[in-house]
């Protein structure tokens, strides 16, 4: 496949407080920040899941209090930026272990944006399976067997399996 058959993403932004951009779309802080003003205002009340704003079809999606944006030039397929979508937040749903919300995320930023990171690179799209992503980056304590876990790790453990035994 040709680089310019490629899916290209401008920018993935998860909330407002982490954004990776891609190009030359918006190339100062002060525009990224107006761009991100703008696009909260136009979706935070909106039940749609794409819409177009300032030439870029933006796909989105909100869980508790975030929002995961994906966006791609005004030409780019909305199924592949929905898959793209669908990915990130299906991998970061494992990741924090389906405890999506802004503070375990900003906990674990450094492997979300690992995960960014397999997703994408450079705007080109490399990855579409949220298990191989999360496979790449994430260690789980869970796995580690447990005469080498320390004491902290599995109480943690336990806490965590007794929340969603709690939760069922």
């Amino acid at each position: 496949m040709s680089q310019e058959n490629c899916p290209v993403l401008q920018t993935h932004l998860v909330s407002l407080h982490s954004n990776k951009y891609y190009g030359k779309t918006f190339p100062t802080a002060k525009e990224q920040k107006a761009f991100e003003k703008n696009l909260y205002k136009k979706t935070h009340r909106a039940n749609a899941e794409v819409i177009m704003l300032d030439g870029l079809t933006v796909v989105y999606r909100s869980n508790v209090d975030l929002f995961f944006y994906v966006m791609g030039s005004c030409h780019e397929n909305e199924l592949i930026l929905g898959s793209v979508l669908n990915c990130l937040y299906d991998a970061v749903n494992q990741i924090l272990r389906k405890n999506v919300e802004k503070r375990t995320l900003l906990e674990n930023l450094d492997v979300i944006l690992l995960a960014v990171d397999e997703i994408c690179d450079g705007g080109i799209v490399l990855e579409a399976d949220s298990t191989s992503v999360v496979q790449r980056v994430a260690v789980r304590s869970d796995d580690i067997p447990l005469g080498e876990q320390t004491v902290a790790q599995v109480l943690q453990s336990a806490k965590e399996q007794l929340k969603w035994s709690l939760l069922k």
